[in-house]
């Protein structure tokens, strides 16, 4: 299993479209995988007033977010 990054996000969030614009061209050549929270009542619950979050799983699962706002230096950090 190689890195996995999950950006949470909903539909319509004009902070996750900024999120993505930033995250996609930095997140090259690893799985990004954009989760709509509205589908999940648990991340609702757990990222509903903090979206967009930008989630690192890496092979040990470990997990580390990413919480809004945050910029290119800080997923750059988030992918090292």
């Amino acid at each position: 299993m190689s890195t996995v990054f999950n950006l949470y996000s909903s539909e319509g969030c004009h902070l996750c479209e900024l999120a993505m614009a930033i995250c996609q061209p930095l997140i090259v050549n690893k799985q990004l995988n954009i989760i709509d929270i509205v589908e999940n009542e648990a991340l609702v619950e757990r990222y509903g007033v903090h979206i967009p979050v930008l989630e690192r799983v890496d092979e040990l699962i470990n997990k580390k977010e990413l919480y809004w706002p945050f910029n290119e230096d800080q997923v750059n950090s988030l992918l090292k």
